[in-house]
């Protein structure tokens, strides 16, 4: 892995699906060696950026540039070392095993003169072991549950060594236990190896605690970025969901801790739950 921080950004990003526009004019720089969550209502844009970023999605207009040059530039091999992406929901051939799923993040650093090495056998190890996957490493990736399963994918990732990890929805579909446990290893690999992590998350008291810094999206534009306490508050929440909430303190992480209101559960309720915390 590179020793140098990433910078990823793009500017003046149109991106579209055939005929519908979905991002207009979009700037961003993502916060190198720091955790960012882009978050916001469906279909504000939130993946669609994430797939730019990781040159899945060819702009319109604008560009990506990833150290200061145009992803579509780089070479796919190399922009395979640099860059890591594990989009929503991924499928293994039927009978992959876990280790040969993990293997697979070697391949961007092999070649017909550079075949399996010994770094490529510590990159997996590592990996396996930085993701608790090392004692299923023979077992099927369909046999796993979701929360190993989307470890293994994880391993996979951790084992490409790349220093930019683009993470879509990673914790869909899984219950909150392995909510937690997966949100706890992307910060383990922020924190200790210094990877520049960048996810679509949905809930957003998970990205208020994990994430450094948050991208809010509405209608495919940023309508505000920064550390957590600046950018969730109440007023920001309205905008981006048509939800009006109580922001209050995570007693657990000191984070905000947003509480949605309802028909069913008016301002004072809120109030008494917020003055109880």
């Amino acid at each position: 892995m590179s020793t140098t921080d990433p910078d990823l950004r793009a500017s003046g990003l149109h991106l579209a699906y055939d005929n519908r526009l979905v991002v207009e004019d979009l700037d961003v720089v993502i916060p190198p060696g720091r955790v960012t969550a882009i978050v916001g209502a469906n279909a504000c844009g939130k993946s669609t950026l994430l797939r730019a970023l990781a040159r899945l999605l060819a702009p319109r207009r604008g560009a990506v540039q990833l150290d200061g040059r145009a992803l579509h530039s780089i070479p796919t091999r190399e922009l395979a070392q640099r860059l890591g992406i594990l989009p929503q929901t991924p499928v293994a051939p039927e009978g992959l095993t876990v280790i040969d799923l993990v293997n697979r993040g070697r391949s961007p650093h092999q070649t017909w003169w550079r075949q399996w090495s010994k770094a490529d056998e510590q990159a997996v190890r590592g990996a396996l072991a930085a993701t608790g996957m090392t004692g299923l490493a023979d077992r099927a990736v369909d046999e796993l549950s979701g929360g190993q399963r989307q470890r293994a994918w994880i391993a996979m990732a951790v084992a490409q060594g790349t220093p930019v990890l683009l993470l879509d929805e990673p914790t869909t579909y899984l219950d909150l236990a392995h909510q937690i446990d997966v949100l706890d290893l992307i910060t383990d690999l922020n924190r200790h190896e210094g990877r520049t992590v960048v996810m679509v998350l949905h809930d957003l008291n998970q990205a208020c605690r994990y994430a450094d810094h948050v991208i809010a999206m509405k209608s495919g534009r940023i309508v505000a970025e920064g550390v957590p306490s600046d950018v969730i508050t109440a007023r920001t929440v309205e905008e981006i969901f048509d939800l009006r909430c109580q922001v209050t303190t995570d007693p657990v992480s000191g984070t905000p801790l947003i509480i949605p209101m309802s028909r069913h559960h008016g301002a004072s309720a809120i109030r008494a739950v917020a003055e109880t915390a």
